[in-house]
């Protein structure tokens, strides 16, 4: 069974309908790169499935439970968005770190929001705090960031940022996790630090969903690539065959605009 079914999700701002009917599935391990160009809708579909952005029409399900359907009321109230949010983590392309914490502290931020829900919080404050800063030193220690877990964000290079950053994404168990172009803010040498980690997260069998225009990368690590154009997939499929034999005349010449680049 798919791990996302995503189905007929429609999204417009004003006049301007950005998502014209986005449906795929996605499978547990699986490494989904959505490519495309700017203004095709790809920040808006991960915003969707993250509920950053409530989709105007289609319907989201996780591990055979709907966490959204545009027809449902409920799908609408705040409370229910927070938790069926926790389903996914986000990896924005800006960092979004908060500048006053450590690299250990934000990445146990919200956890440690999230601990005062537990019903037994004031006995076992310590307890969960102790395992949940545990957890978080593994994290960064994964991402080679052992040794600037007490160093702030202007204290660290772009790509440490990064890295803190997908740490940060992990620290919640997400189902699936998202990056809406990862490399984007990072020059050369520091794209492949976080190209790096993203491959061996996929060698984990981390499932992913990967915005990027980064398309050797894309060729390299994806399971499977959405084509986006104009709101709409284009075309789908295994990455030999998108990038080697496209069958769409337009994803043809996205693909020959980026080669020639």
């Amino acid at each position: 069974m798919a791990i996302l079914e995503v189905k007929d999700i429609r999204k417009s701002f004003g006049q301007t309908e950005v998502l014209k009917g986005i449906s795929f599935s996605l499978e547990r391990g699986q490494v989904v790169s959505v490519i495309g160009s700017s203004g095709s809708g790809k920040t808006t579909l991960l915003r969707c499935l993250n509920f950053l952005e409530r989709p105007d029409g289609g319907s989201i399900a996780v591990n055979g439970e709907t966490l959204f359907d545009a027809a449902d009321p409920a799908a609408r109230r705040e409370a229910e968005i927070r938790r069926k949010r926790l389903h996914f983590g986000l990896v924005f392309q800006s960092f979004n770190l908060f500048p006053q914490y450590t690299a250990l502290e934000n990445v146990t931020l919200a956890g440690r929001l999230l601990a005062k829900e537990d019903p037994d919080y004031r006995a076992r404050k310590k307890e969960l705090f102790a395992r949940i800063e545990d957890e978080a030193r593994q994290l960064l220690g994964q991402m080679g960031l052992s040794d600037r877990m007490d160093s702030y964000p202007h204290q660290l290079s772009g790509g440490q940022q990064q890295r803190v950053a997908i740490a940060r994404a992990l620290a919640l168990r997400p189902d699936i996790l998202c990056f809406d172009e990862p490399t984007s803010a990072l020059d050369p040498e520091l794209t492949q630090e976080v190209l790096r980690v993203i491959r061996q997260l996929a060698q984990r069998q981390t499932t992913m969903i990967i915005v990027t225009h980064e398309m050797a990368f894309a060729r390299d690590v994806s399971s499977h690539v959405i084509f986006m154009d104009g709101g709409v997939v284009v075309e789908s499929g295994e990455p030999a065959a998108v990038f080697g034999a496209p069958a769409q005349e337009r994803t043809r010449q996205f693909l020959d605009s980026y080669s020639q680049n």
